[in-house]
């Protein structure tokens, strides 16, 4: 049997965490050993318990999340720390990865989404919700010459209206349930316009989508 991942919750509202550490443990393969409310305690704590995953909130009293990251850092350095926050903002986010976190979760976002983000960085990887990959995006694209804008005007205007319409939406992260209920089709539609626009693009994955959207200044 697997060991469970152990996770510790910090954020000052009981409730939340309450809630959490209910939609946690009612899984099989996650636990949550230890519940802060606050940065200082979070300290303490984790120092004892050795998560494997914190929960993170940014706005707590006495310590403040971006400031416990660096600590968090140096005392449980094998902790991969996910932020969730309601702060939907760039600069949070850039500080909180620079700090060392390895995802950046959205309180607004679905129970699964939450569950997917714990899973990605147990795997190795960074999550950072979907509204959120721009500004990453934006730090890595590289400025590119006219030729290259040129060029992919002229991919972008081999697609149909709806075929661009449907990569537009993918791009700024809407799912093909979201999309078919906005335009008034199936979801198997939206996959079908999805995957034929792709194609005549020559991307492969939604990030490639994302990539060449913001290029083309789709994302504004």
């Amino acid at each position: 049997m697997t060991t469970p991942i152990r996770i510790l919750l910090a954020d000052d509202h009981a409730v939340l965490r309450t809630g959490l550490a209910a939609l946690l443990n009612a899984r099989s393969d996650m636990t949550v050993v230890g519940e802060a409310a606050d940065g200082a305690e979070l300290l303490t704590l984790a120092e004892a318990a050795q998560p494997d995953v914190i929960l993170l909130d940014l706005t707590m009293p006495r310590l403040g999340g971006l400031e416990a990251l660096p600590l968090l850092r140096q005392r449980v350095p094998a902790a991969r720390v996910l932020i969730l926050t309601m702060h939907q903002d760039e600069g949070y986010l850039r500080r909180a990865l620079k700090g060392g976190a390895v995802g950046y979760v959205l309180k607004k976002a679905a129970d699964m989404e939450l569950i997917a983000a714990i899973q990605a960085i147990m795997r190795g990887d960074m999550y950072v919700h979907p509204s959120m990959t721009r500004v990453l995006l934006e730090d890595i694209t590289p400025e590119r010459d006219n030729s290259a804008r040129s060029d992919e005007a002229d991919q972008w205007s081999t697609l149909s209206e709806r075929e661009q319409e449907v990569l537009q939406l993918v791009a700024l992260g809407h799912t093909s349930k979201e999309i078919a209920d906005q335009l008034s089709v199936s979801a198997k539609t939206v996959d079908t316009y999805r995957a034929r626009g792709m194609e005549k693009l020559g991307l492969r994955s939604r990030a490639a989508l994302v990539r060449f959207a913001l290029a083309k200044g789709l994302m504004e």
